[in-house]
């Protein structure tokens, strides 16, 4: 038995004119919302409340190492010496339609236009307020664990990287992706059922980098239909049951499940460097299962969800046991790693190569570089040694055979382009070891990686223990290949910024921190080096909000395109309005909504909310039109199953308005689309 808590809080920030973070492509801006961002918290804490820990699973594409800082500040601030670096696990669910902006570290500005302080504080905040929710709603419980195969759910996409992988190791293993899922079932002492974590190694890229709607794709979607199923009569968002669907070693792993096809002549582009006969490596591209990236997201987002819902179900075995946590900070540009008695190798300075240009085929790159080039090319060279200068011999000869294209470590204005200084951490829940990895480790990493901490627990009287990896947690380093995969230097391995001996300094370090749990000598390890926190203002591009202004004769909320009268399920209702810069309302509310769908009651002579913007089957897109003018459009796709009777659609904003003193002012509004009839088939 243990104390349990879980609390879930919205951390969506703002839904326009921001960088959406995962593709880094400086195009893919947020005009809009499909599905609420939300950080899902589960505290454990033994019974005399002696040690506790916190695992937190964000809809972000990644957790960074300021956003990491932030967080525990706060907490410190709040709670003491209660919830601190060693016993904090931050994951990111890795979803690339979420804001970006939230990085300390300059390369990660480059696409999402600098630091963006609305940004980082709506997600500071959420994973806070979900945190404050767990440890307000503690209680005593118990914990049950399952795993099991998901199916039809993923495809490596770096199939000839894994390849190169030891035959002797690749026969131990079915398939060239992890497809297992580990699932952690919460219940209180009462059998109230209070939540769940389920980890599963794929990409949510169901949505590709033409989505301008910020939503947390494939697992946001297996959550949101785990937490509608358990929180019944409740709007999403809503309710006390909370389902976290968290990443793991899911560097390689796509969930667009087609496979690569030029997108020009429809042939497949499978092969070792992605690329087309016509329009090379910018043709090839990985498609979902569905008949777009809305139908894929549904499918993969169902497929996790129905296997997660069965593992629940059947849940029988009892996690017990002590509750442990270590962590240390490593400078991982200086790592020594014996290989053997005889054999000592080191990690590098961090650097990209040109394949981290091309991209992958679930977001290719901008410029035609391929994936697979050992080769560097003349021309980009050139222009980087003028704009940011050659790497150094030394960095050069550390990371081959990757031809460097941006060598990071070596570049500090105005602030380092990537970290040194990286989170190793393991938190242990009885028999459960939960991995905190700062990155995308690739299927064959994360396997090693296991094994290797199995095999400390193992070896120093702790057996049997169940390990799984958490993916992008507390600080991002980009891939983590194995050596073999890294020699053929495809995306993954061109991101793999510490070097070709990245994952053997992980095994080592996380290694160490496996003993010391085991050994109960957590308290001897060394800290490591404390991580900088840069003192940046707000260094942005993001355009200035303005005045927001209305066209002549209109007022905010006006309607401009009406809904038809009459509507069958699995129609499309529509309805646009004069409108306001979403910006505004993300500054103004935290649990602010832009929209409701709602039913009307005969017998109450009343209005019922029945949808509301973080419902999977609303869509809200906002244009941007010019001279501070704007319409909002809002989508509801009448779900199967919707009850016949008489509807409306609401929009909620708030416009910016510059008064004589010059201090703007938010102003809420509304507008509603006349009442419209929906008919039985």
């Amino acid at each position: 038995n243990y104390l349990l808590g879980v609390g879930r809080a919205d951390c969506t920030g703002p839904v326009a004119e921001i960088p959406l973070m995962g593709y880094a492509s400086p195009d893919q801006v947020g005009s809009g919302l499909l599905m609420r961002l939300y950080s899902r918290a589960f505290i454990v804490a033994d019974l005399d409340d002696s040690r506790r820990v916190v695992f937190v699973s964000a809809d972000i594409g990644m957790v960074s190492q300021r956003l990491r800082l932030e967080v525990l500040k706060k907490l410190k601030s709040k709670y003491g010496e209660l919830y601190r670096q060693d016993n904090v696990i931050l994951s990111g669910t890795h979803t690339h339609s979420g804001p970006g902006g939230y990085f300390q570290y300059t390369l990660f500005w480059i696409t999402s236009k600098g630091l963006i302080r609305p940004s980082l504080n709506a997600i500071v905040n959420g994973i806070v307020k979900s945190i404050d929710r767990a440890h307000q709603n503690m209680k005593k419980g118990k914990l049950f664990i399952n795993r099991g195969t998901v199916e039809n759910s993923q495809i490596n996409r770096s199939p000839f990287s894994y390849l190169e992988n030891p035959a002797s190791e690749r026969s131990r293993y079915s398939s060239n992706t992890d497809k297992e899922m580990v699932m952690l079932k919460m219940v209180d002492e009462n059998g109230q059922e209070l939540g769940l974590i389920s980890w599963f190694a794929v990409h949510p890229v169901s949505m590709n980098n033409t989505n301008h709607l910020v939503n947390s794709d494939n697992m946001g979607y297996a959550s949101y239909l785990f937490e509608q199923e358990k929180n019944k009569g409740m709007l999403p968002g809503e309710g006390s049951f909370v389902a976290a669907f968290a990443s793991s070693n899911l560097g390689d792993v796509s969930p667009n499940t087609k496979g690569p096809f030029c997108i020009n002549t429809g042939e497949s582009c499978n092969n070792p460097q992605s690329t087309c006969p016509v329009g090379g490596a910018t043709t090839c591209m990985a498609m979902g299962p569905g008949n777009d990236m809305f139908d894929s997201t549904r499918i993969i987002g169902q497929n996790i969800y129905l296997k997660a819902r069965d593992l629940y179900e059947k849940a029988s075995q009892e996690v017990t046991g002590p509750l442990s946590s270590a962590h240390q900070w490593v400078n991982m540009s200086d790592v020594s790693v014996e290989l053997n008695a005889t054999h000592t190798v080191k990690t590098c300075k961090p650097a990209l190569g040109h394949s981290f240009a091309a991209g992958t085929i679930d977001g290719v790159g901008a410029f035609n570089f391929t994936q697979g080039s050992v080769e560097g090319d003349p021309f980009w060279d050139e222009i980087r040694d003028q704009l940011l200068g050659e790497p150094s011999n030394e960095t050069k000869a550390c990371h081959k055979p990757k031809p460097i294209l941006f060598s990071t470590g070596e570049m500090t204005r105005p602030h380092p382009w990537h970290p040194d200084i990286v989170d190793v951490q393991i938190v242990a829940i009885g028999s459960l070891a939960i991995i905190a990895v700062p990155g995308e480790f690739t299927t064959m990493s994360g396997r090693r990686l296991r094994e290797a901490v199995k095999r400390e627990f193992d070896s120093h009287g702790t057996p049997r223990m169940d390990v799984v990896i958490a993916g992008l947690c507390n600080v991002y380093t980009h891939y983590i290949t194995t050596y073999e995969e890294y020699q053929v230097q495809r995306y993954e391995a061109a991101s793999t910024i510490y070097g070709p001996h990245t994952l053997s300094a992980y095994i080592q370090l996380y290694g160490g921190l496996a003993r010391a749990i085991a050994m109960n000598t957590v308290q001897d390890l060394p800290r490591g080096p404390e991580p900088p926190f840069f003192n940046i203002g707000n260094m942005t591009l993001v355009p200035p909000l303005t005045a927001d202004r209305v066209p002549a004769n209109k007022t905010f909320g006006d309607v401009l395109q009406e809904v038809r009268q009459q509507y069958r399920v699995r129609e499309v209702a529509e309805v646009t309005f004069v409108g306001a810069n979403p910006r505004n309302s993300a500054e103004n509310a935290t649990e602010h909504n832009f929209l409701t769908v709602e039913r009307y009651a005969n017998t109450s002579h009343s209005w019922h909310v029945v949808q509301n913007d973080a419902s999977w089957d609303t869509r809200f897109y906002w244009a941007k039109g010019l001279f501070g003018r704007s319409n909002v459009t809002i989508e509801w796709h009448i779900p199967h199953g919707t009850e016949p009777g008489v509807y409306r659609i609401r929009y909620f904003g708030h416009y910016k308005k510059k008064p004589s003193n010059n201090h703007a002012v938010s102003i809420p509004f509304e507008g509603t689309s006349s009442a419209f009839e929906i008919t039985a088939l």
